[in-house]
């Protein structure tokens, strides 16, 4: 979900920016400002803070994942190439 308080602070802005004249409806200038940047900003396939940190970390432990199977792999060829005969990984 995006931060609400940042819509906020950017519906002030723009209600900051209406004429003189206006600015008698500023409150509800701010109003429609912020309940068209939500409704905007909602239909944006868009993912919470939260979400990005779990998907991150995701990736970090399956690329430290990859990175051991790369060097078992390695190590295989090296002793086949070899002609040692391997031993049974340890975890």
């Amino acid at each position: 979900m995006i931060d609400l308080n940042h819509i906020d602070d950017l519906a002030r802005r723009l209600s900051g920016l209406v004429p003189p004249g206006l600015r008698e409806s500023r409150e509800e200038l701010q109003e429609n400002f912020k309940s068209v940047l939500q409704s905007g900003l909602a239909r944006l396939d868009l993912v919470t803070r939260e979400e990005f940190e779990v998907q991150r970390a995701v990736l970090l432990r399956t690329r430290e994942k990859l990175e051991q199977l790369q060097s078992v792999v390695a190590e295989l060829e090296a002793r086949q190439s070899t002609g040692d005969a391997p031993t049974p990984p340890t975890h």
